[in-house]
This record gives C-alpha cells, structure tokens and sequence, in this order.
C-alpha cells in the first residue's frame, strides 16, 4: 500500500505521478480550447507536437530516476490530452483528493487507477459536486492550506476559473487543523497575460521559506501584501507578467534543495543557485504552450 504523505510543497519527493503526452490525439479545434495560451497557439500553428513533448517528459522522468524517486504513469488513453496530472487530484496529509473537473476530463482520473487501487480508499476522498477545484489551486504549506479561487458572479462565464468558494469551504471542513487561506485570482478567457489559471501560475514556496510570486495575478492587492509579508520580501522572487506568461512560478521541488526548473528561466534560474538551491534544467517550452508547466504536470504523493 502507498503511506500518503504531502505536508508541503518541497520536503523530499519520495513518489509522484508523472503525466504523460503519449498518444495525445489531434491538435485541438479554437472552440475546443481549455485556456488563452492553446487557442494562441492553434490558431497561430504553433502548437506543440506530441514526440516533442514525450521527449520533453522523458528529460523530467530521467532527473526523477537519478533522485531515486517512484514514478507512476497514467494508463495510455488513445487520443486524450493526459499531460496535466495536478488537475486530476492532488494530496494533503494522508488524503488524495479527487477533483471534481470539467467533466469532458473524467478520464483522466480513471486512467490512475492502478495507483488508486495501492491506497487506503479510506483515504480518497470525493468532494460534493457543487464544489469545483483543481490541484493547481492548491498548495499545501506546513499549518496551512493556501488556494486560490474567484469568487466572482460571473465564475461561470470564464472557463479559466477552476477553483470555486464551496471548494475552499468544504477543505476547510476536512482539514479543521489547517488554516485554509484562499486568494482572488485574476481571470482572462481572451488573454493569457491577463489570466492566472490557477495560483501555482502566480506563486509557488520553493525551500523551507522562500517563494516566486507575481502580483498582478492576484485581484486584491491585500492578499498578494500578505505572501510577500509572510515570505518577506528579501526571500521573494518576483516575476514579470512576460514571465508568468512563460510560467516561471510552475517549476517543480524536488527536495528543499532541488528544484526543477525549465532551461529558458534564466533570470530565475540565476537567482536560485545564488540562494543556495541545485537547479535541474529541463527543456519544456512546447508542454508550456497549454499554459502548464512542471507542477502541472506532476501530482506528488508523498513526501517525507
């Protein structure tokens, strides 16, 4: 049986789900897009191409393999966009989640079931169905759970707002030793450099105390004041709205010390080795054009 054990987002990875681009079917119709960044994409024809992007998974497996971390793979699903594990569930203590998503992606969650069936179904948990939420939204952090959500009324006009108030209410309820703090995103369905489609596109901890942040993701201000207050602000790297577009805040934690980043975040990249971290570079330009990145792609299951 797998011991679930997510406390945060960088104790030492012991396993993890790793997505797969595999089989990823034909390049999507405009109306069929999920997100600004993959409608640019198809109608600009620079969409990403399946054996670039299997190459680009294999880099990240391949640093897995050397840190002696279990990888699980999703079951090949003919034709089906399988890339974004974090979407699907995600973990906090013992308790994997699973996420109630759009409904068009139930599939993917079916095609884990091999791993499902190693851990105690009293420990998967299945929200109520008015709650929406995905695992980019949200982020374990020691006493605290931190989600970001829209509160808007008009959440069901944007196909970009994944993560609603009963959500946060509901994981309140199950985790009552946790402070469960919740952050207005900013959302675009037109424009990617307007939209944070989930909170790890505009802040992730990185480390025992440091984190990346961008303020214009979040739509009140007090909100993004009180991360950089809680970090301080001499432990935060703050990122352009270029670079959020280029998702720069969804690399990956290895371990306190390592980190997974993307080999083009070179003003990043720099400022984490002169903070002491190790930095594993991995090409993954073409995963990034469906507005995901490194912790999309992957869903931790424990961490020790």
């Amino acid at each position: 049986m797998l011991q679930l054990n997510i406390q945060n987002e960088t104790a030492t990875l012991k396993a993890v789900i790793l997505g797969t681009a595999k089989s990823i079917g034909a390049i999507p119709k405009p109306e069929d897009c999920y997100d600004p960044k993959s409608l640019q994409h198809v109608l600009n024809g620079t969409y990403p191409k399946e054996q670039d992007m299997i190459s680009e998974m294999d880099a990240v497996a391949a640093i897995f393999k050397k840190y002696n971390i279990k990888v699980f793979r999703p079951e090949i699903l003919e034709n089906y966009n399988q890339i974004f594990t974090r979407d699907i569930a995600f973990v906090i203590d013992d308790k994997l989640i699973k996420a109630n998503i759009l409904p068009d992606r139930e599939k993917e969650y079916l095609a884990i079931q091999h791993v499902l069936d190693q851990i105690n179904p009293k420990n998967i948990i299945q929200l109520p169905a008015d709650c929406h939420v995905e695992g980019g939204d949200v982020m374990p952090w020691n006493e605290y759970v931190f989600m970001g959500t829209y509160s808007g009324d008009d959440y069901a006009d944007f196909i970009t707002a994944r993560t609603n108030v009963q959500a946060v209410k509901e994981l309140q309820k199950l985790f009552p030793h946790k402070i469960v703090k919740a952050f207005e995103l900013r959302k675009s369905n037109t424009n990617a450099k307007e939209n944070a489609l989930h909170l790890d596109c505009c802040f992730q901890p990185i480390g025992k105390d440091k984190a990346i942040l961008h303020k214009n993701g979040f739509l009140v201000e007090s909100e993004y004041e009180w991360l950089l207050n809680y970090f301080g602000k001499d432990n935060v790297f703050e990122i352009t709205k270029e670079e959020m577009y280029n998702m720069n805040s969804n690399i990956f934690s290895i371990s306190e010390q390592v980190i997974v980043s993307e080999q083009n975040f070179t003003r990043l990249n720099t400022w984490l080795r002169e903070n002491g971290f190790i930095v594993e570079e991995v090409p993954y330009t073409e995963i990034a054009k469906q507005e995901g990145l490194l912790r999309c792609s992957t869903m931790p299951l424990i961490r020790e």
